[in-house]
């Protein structure tokens, strides 16, 4: 993947102030693939009882990710928003872990692109979540006719 779009995809995570506000971090992205981080923030504790954080976090970590992903596609989109993401929630993230989501899109259509994404706290072999998803691609004019 060429910097030129790797520097997108970063401007795009930026961009977006949910993003900066759960202080994700892009980690990799590569052709249709991103690899985005978000620390453990009491802020986020969706049950003060056990200090696991909100399901809500978990969402927008893996819809950014899927987004990402998309975006770094070799088809080329200039933009992208998410039509639909389903979310299965494995296990609670445990508290104080980073949370880690892992989007890869497999399926480019004319207008749609379809992706696959995990999330994981530190333990790398359960997943915390898994996602499916559907995005719009916006592509440069010229490639629209």
């Amino acid at each position: 993947m060429n910097d030129k779009k790797r520097e997108v995809a970063r401007q795009f995570i930026e961009a977006i102030p949910h993003s900066r506000a759960l202080g994700m971090v892009l980690d990799a992205i590569g052709d249709g693939s991103a690899v985005i981080s978000m620390p453990y923030d009491e802020r986020l504790v969706g049950d003060p009882q056990t200090g696991v954080i909100h399901g809500g976090a978990v969402s927008a970590l893996m819809d950014t990710c899927g987004g990402a992903a998309v975006m770094s596609h070799p088809s080329g989109p200039i933009g992208t928003a998410t039509i639909d993401l389903r979310i299965d929630y494995m296990r609670p993230a445990r508290p104080g872990d980073r949370l880690t989501a892992r989007a890869e899109c497999y399926h480019v259509t004319r207008s749609v692109a379809f992706v696959r994404a995990t999330a994981h706290d530190e333990d790398d072999d359960r997943p915390v979540a898994t996602a499916t998803g559907a995005f719009t691609l916006d592509r440069p004019a010229e490639d629209k006719a």
